[in-house]
């Protein structure tokens, strides 16, 4: 019986034995198969880094609308409608330590008033600014800047006609018409007349984020004008075969006026450029820029500064709408201008300062603002 015992121990033993080695020859299969599962499986790929963004842009639209309605009002006035649109892009790229800016502003608006029947253009601008830049110092950069400044359409003075447009006398009790105040309005400008084109050579000084100095010694650029009715008024040079001749001895129209095509069409400026820009956003709502610019031509008249001064105040005042304040000074003294009362009396004009200010109220809608 002992002998049994003994024995059926034994017999158990050895199974187990021979159990756990079959057991083990298995699992060690099945650690080599994934072994080699693992060394043939594809790496993970590594999470991408976002790809560096070097331009921002951004697109603002914006649109005015007045309008003035009088029935039997005893204190007197005139209806009026005036609508003005204006439209800022800016496109910056900036990477390492060079910079390049872009910057489009155009302007337009007309009013009607019951007062005269014609529609009167309020506002007209197209300015364009393209700036590089590479950083030398902390604080300065060698840039250079090109701009370009004109209008769209043709402004007009409307003085009250004497007469109506086919020369004849006003009957008492009747108004003058708008062929009789088309007939009466004298051309101040109009498109590429003139237009302003520069190309500065200098630095950038940024000592503060809002703050920016350009200094261009070498700046070289054409005022273009393009209509010869208007190339007097802007103080266009004669021609070459008309060089040295006295005033009183030039060719005139049938009105008694120089031809303005003894004048020539483009005149070639070289000179320095002292531009400043100031901008501060104050907050999410009130932001205000000025930028100053002032030119002297080495080719004529250093002396005697042309200055192009603008300010311009946002206030964001609900969600889609802004109170502006613009305001816009201009001396050149190359430009003549000869007031109503100069033109009625047969006198010249003379060098004066230009100075536009406007306040609108309007719908306001970026279109884009991103980086990429």
């Amino acid at each position: 019986m002992t002998k049994k015992i003994i024995l059926a121990f034994f017999a158990t033993v050895l199974a187990t034995m021979s159990y756990a080695q079959e057991e083990l020859v298995d699992v060690q299969k099945v650690a080599a198969d994934a072994a080699v599962a693992i060394d043939k499986a594809p790496e993970p790929e590594k999470a991408k880094e976002p790809a560096a963004k070097y331009w921002k842009t951004s697109l603002q639209t914006k649109l005015d609308l007045g309008q003035t309605s009088l029935t039997n009002w005893a204190a007197g006035g005139y209806n009026t409608v005036s609508l003005k649109t204006f439209i800022d892009a800016n496109a910056n790229y900036a990477k390492g330590e060079m910079f390049w800016n872009n910057r489009l502003q155009l302007d337009y608006g007309f009013l009607y008033s019951a007062d005269k029947p014609i529609l009167q253009k309020s506002d007209d601008r197209i300015y364009l600014e393209s700036k590089w830049g590479y950083q030398a110092t902390k604080n300065l950069y060698y840039s250079a800047n090109f701009s370009f400044r004109s209008q769209f359409s043709n402004t007009y003075d409307f003085p009250t006609p004497t007469q109506k447009a086919d020369g004849s006398t006003l009957p008492d009790g009747e108004d003058y018409d708008a062929a009789d105040w088309r007939a009466a309005r004298v051309l101040k400008s109009g498109f590429l007349s003139p237009a302003y084109t520069n190309l500065a050579l200098g630095l950038d000084y940024k000592p503060l984020k809002w703050l920016t100095v350009n200094f261009a010694p070498l700046t070289g650029g054409f005022v273009i004008v393009d209509d010869p009715y208007l190339r007097k008024a802007y103080g266009q040079p004669l021609k070459k075969q008309w060089e040295g001749t006295d005033e009183a001895d030039l060719p005139t129209d049938s009105d008694g006026n120089i031809r303005g095509d003894v004048y020539k069409a483009a005149k070639f400026e070289f000179g320095a450029q002292l531009k400043v820009d100031f901008k501060v956003n104050v907050n999410d709502n009130f932001a205000f820029s000025s930028q100053v610019v002032l030119f002297s031509d080495y080719l004529d008249k250093p002396q005697n500064l042309r200055v192009n001064w603008d300010n311009r105040i946002d206030w964001k005042v609900a969600k889609f709408f802004s109170f502006t304040v613009m305001t816009n000074l201009i001396y050149d003294d190359n430009v003549i201008i000869q007031t109503p009362a100069e033109l009625k009396a047969g006198k010249p004009g003379k060098q004066r300062i230009q100075f536009k200010e406007s306040l609108s109220f309007g719908f306001v809608y970026t279109f884009a603002s991103k980086n990429s």
